[in-house]
């Protein structure tokens, strides 16, 4: 397939990018400094700005289908602004240009750890990684509006981390999957790469989030 992927420089971009081509797909990669991504047989790099939406729209023009692991970073203070600005973005963007298949990547907050109650707001959420899962959670709640898109919402587990590709996963819907002995599910980058790719190539949860842990 030919797919478009924000965010490629990333920690989940990056592993996204790395299971897209080990698997064939033509992978056209919008990044703001494309000298950060190295040259590499089916990768076409377009510089290109999400927080513009008609930069989005040249840039993903022609594919089939456009994987967003955007993220303006957890270290910067105005993450939660330029999370949703540029999520925005890439929403108008994306149906500029005609595509309609669309994976955004969230987080782990949005996921509900007893009956209305989301794990962002329980007391022991991290406070540096709040306002950005607070973003991630009303990107979701936009996407509930959204239907001229086929879009699918992912979110990670609370323990991501680097680690093997072992290609095995379970799926959750909107509940916090429970991890052994009580403690928080996890998966590893690479892991949520192969689901992620999984879920492009046959969906499964068309304008619906979904979860994974190992």
């Amino acid at each position: 397939m030919n797919i478009a992927l924000i965010g490629a420089t990333g920690f989940i971009g990056s592993a996204v990018l790395t299971e897209l081509l080990a698997r064939g797909h033509q992978v056209t990669a919008l990044a703001r400094h494309p000298d950060k991504l190295t040259p590499q047989a089916a990768l076409h790099v377009v510089k290109a700005d999400v927080l513009d939406a008609a930069q989005v729209a040249r840039a993903v023009a022609g594919q089939e289908a456009v994987v967003s692991a955007y993220n303006p970073g957890w270290s910067e203070p105005a993450i939660h602004d330029l999370f949703l600005q540029g999520s925005q973005a890439i929403l108008d963007g994306v149906k500029q240009a005609g595509v309609k298949r669309l994976l955004l990547v969230g987080g782990a907050g949005s996921l509900y750890v007893a009956p209305g109650v989301q794990l962002v707001d329980t007391p022991e959420f991290p406070a540096q990684y709040k306002q950005g899962a607070l973003a991630a959670r009303e990107l979701l709640k936009r996407m509930a509006f959204e239907n001229a898109l086929d879009w699918s919402f992912v979110s990670p587990p609370i323990a991501l981390a680097p680690g093997e590709r072992t290609g095995q996963y379970r799926l959750g819907a909107d509940e916090l999957l429970p991890g052994q002995g009580g403690a928080p599910a996890g998966i590893s980058v690479a892991d949520l790469a192969v689901a992620i790719v999984d879920e492009i190539e046959q969906p499964r949860h068309l304008q619906r989030r979904f979860t994974v842990a190992s």
